[in-house]
């Protein structure tokens, strides 16, 4: 019994990673080219939203920060398809605004996170993220 209790307490210490992420699919009214996505982060979360594209249009994304409980660290990447991790557009290095050409068709993800002190210490920023393809 004692060291079942000794096994239940380490786990209790054991630091826990982040799960509530979250995936949405943007799509274009009728007409409309763009859309204006608004979501919000905390932590080590991320969230992810997918546009369906075809290779040589444009994709232009901008993020700003509507409102944060920390400094608003928010940022974002593009992951090509069939892409979990590697991204074409690094927001963190490359800013807030991309514009850029597409490589290939397929389904393109912008993944929203946050870095640094926000990120550490558990801060929660609200966004919006402004998306057209042409």
């Amino acid at each position: 019994m004692k060291s079942l209790l000794t096994c239940f307490a380490l786990i209790l210490t054991l630091p826990v990673a982040a799960t509530a992420q979250s995936r949405s699919e943007v799509r274009f009214e009728p007409g409309n080219y763009g859309a204006m996505v608004e979501g919000q982060i905390t932590g080590h979360d991320y969230a992810d939203y997918t546009v369906a594209a075809r290779g040589g249009q444009e994709l232009f994304a901008e993020i700003d920060v509507v409102e944060s409980d920390g400094y608003g660290t928010v940022y974002f990447n593009i992951l090509p398809p069939g892409s979990d991790d590697v991204a074409i557009w690094i927001g963190s290095t490359e800013g807030d605004t991309a514009r850029i050409e597409l490589p290939e068709d397929g389904t393109y993800t912008l993944r929203v996170y946050q870095m640094g002190n926000d990120r550490d210490t558990g801060a929660t920023t609200s966004f919006r993220l402004d998306l057209s393809i042409q």
